[in-house]
């Protein structure tokens, strides 16, 4: 079941005093608080790319982004996070030590559109890139390959302006494609044949990598084209 803030909070409000103690319902309260925030930090890059995909319509004729997904961990998540990697379970915790707790998903046609937009974007005033890790040139040993920025925004309050992390991923269809289904996948190898399945996901990632290619290809060759028609 998916719920908004507003829902979440009002389901919190019904159980917290049956199920945490009081300490835990001032955590979850917070973290809850929390999430507000950086749910508005993925707005901000939404409509940020949001503009940018417009603007390329309206002058390129195209627009190279095809779909943007958004998201904010949840408390729960939060909190196994933290817990899972030996950090305090606290709000300043969270904000000081999770680079994603807002999440933001660029899917694109072409490989060049990828690093298209993370410029594009990047290069706003009010954007700071902190950190970008490239999977596509470096991918991870299993075939997943996706750009990854981790960046701030700001994000305007009624008496302050805070700055927010987020972590943004852009990749390909293609790309989008596999680690939609290897992540299904990793959820159910827990047989001997594990390492057979993980080999076969890594030959399906490099072939969808190559085919990646190869439509930036054709695509370059399809522009060229039409800048220079025939006489």
């Amino acid at each position: 079941m998916n719920l908004n803030y507003s829902q979440a909070d009002y389901v919190f409000d019904v159980v917290k005093e049956q199920i945490f103690s009081e300490d835990a319902v001032k955590i979850i309260r917070s973290l809850l608080a929390v999430q507000n925030i950086y749910l508005s930090a993925t707005r901000e890059i939404e409509t940020k790319l949001e503009n940018l995909n417009d603007e390329f319509k309206y002058t390129m004729d195209r627009n190279p982004i095809h779909q943007i997904k958004t998201r904010v961990k949840t408390p729960d998540s939060i909190v196994e996070k933290l817990s899972r990697k030996g950090y305090e379970i606290s709000v300043e915790s969270a904000r000081k030590n999770l680079n994603d707790i807002a999440g933001v998903r660029v899917i694109c046609s072409y490989i060049n559109d990828i690093y298209m937009i993370a410029d594009l974007l990047t290069s706003q005033d009010d954007i700071q890139l902190l950190k970008t890790t490239d999977y596509i040139e470096n991918p991870k040993p299993n075939g997943y390959r996706s750009l990854h920025l981790i960046v701030t925004v700001p994000v305007f309050l009624s008496k302050k302006k805070e700055r927010v992390k987020a972590e943004i991923q852009i990749r390909t269809i293609a790309m989008d494609f596999w680690a939609s289904l290897e992540h299904e996948l990793a959820y159910k190898i827990r047989n001997a044949s594990h390492h057979e399945i993980s080999a076969e996901l890594k030959s399906c990632a490099d072939v969808i990598a190559s085919t990646d290619l190869r439509m930036q290809k054709l695509y370059n060759r399809m522009r060229g084209l039409s800048s220079n028609p025939a006489r």
